[in-house]
């Protein structure tokens, strides 16, 4: 029994359990290491993910900031900023100026013949920004000559905000008046065309463009308002059709009575409509 406990195991058994234990601790090794890189993959990918969320979150948000960028409006003119420039300027430098201004407005003109509006636009810019501003109607001039051109490229707002320029600075401009009128008509809005058809005729009775408006433009004004007026009464009947609805009522029940001698309305209930 004692040579059993005492037994000392040879150099074969001693290998064969150092290889069976080493065995195992690579094998566990081998399996940990593959599963701390495949944790490694899954973090990248996972951060590469997020990146690309955030990413496509400041992509999104860059182009929303475009979006609401205003357009450049490479026509204005900041009056203050030629206020400024004309406190030092002498009278020979302003008529120096307004000469220059009236080659512009010339050189505009000529472009405006060859129907390059895009360029007599420009030109006609450089004429504002160089007239000084105390020479009223030569910038006029330079606003209504604008707005023709930027009414040939279809540009119907900013013409008429040149053309209201015009007339600020000359209030008896017919020629800029008389275009505003023409261009409101285009975009429909009557009323204000014939408000500047009328000024027309205050200053020029017998301009017949005017004459000719005034007399067209009334029964237009009407049935446009006729339409709107039934639009509006069907909205109407629709919102109190709604509201009376769950009370068993429709606007049916309703009858509106004009009264001729005093142009007002009485409201009649019937119960048996529906």
């Amino acid at each position: 029994m004692e040579e059993e406990k005492l037994k000392i195991p040879s150099n074969e058994e001693i290998i064969e359990e150092i290889t069976r234990d080493l065995e195992g601790t690579c094998v566990k090794d081998e399996k940990q290491i593959i599963e701390d890189q495949d944790d490694k993959f899954y973090d990248v990918h996972d951060n590469l993910n997020e990146f690309d969320k955030h990413d496509d979150e400041n992509l999104e948000y860059f182009d929303s900031v475009d979006e609401q960028k205003p357009e450049l409006n490479h026509d204005n003119v900041d009056e203050e900023a030629l206020k400024d420039r004309e406190l030092n300027l002498s009278d020979d430098d302003k008529e120096k100026l307004r000469t220059e201004a009236e080659k512009l407005k010339n050189e505009g003109n000529n472009l405006f013949k060859l129907l390059n509006y895009d360029k007599a636009i420009e030109t006609y810019t450089q004429g504002i920004q160089t007239c000084p501003l105390a020479f009223d109607n030569d910038r006029a001039i330079l606003y209504a000559n604008r707005a023709a051109a930027k009414s040939k490229c279809d540009k119907k707002t900013s013409a008429i905000d040149d053309c209201s320029k015009a007339i600020e600075l000359n209030p008896k401009y017919l020629k800029a008046m008389l275009r505003r009128a023409q261009l409101y008509e285009q975009d429909d809005k009557l009323d204000e065309a014939l408000a500047d058809y009328q000024k027309v005729l205050e200053i020029d009775s017998s301009n017949w463009d005017a004459l000719d408006a005034t007399r067209r433009l009334p029964p237009k004004i009407q049935e446009r308002n006729e339409k709107l007026k039934v639009e509006m009464m069907g909205k109407l009947k629709d919102l109190g059709n709604m509201i009376l609805k769950p009370f068993g009522l429709s606007t049916n029940n309703f009858q509106m009575d004009q009264d001729p001698a005093t142009g007002g309305y009485s409201v009649k209930f019937n119960q048996n409509n529906s």
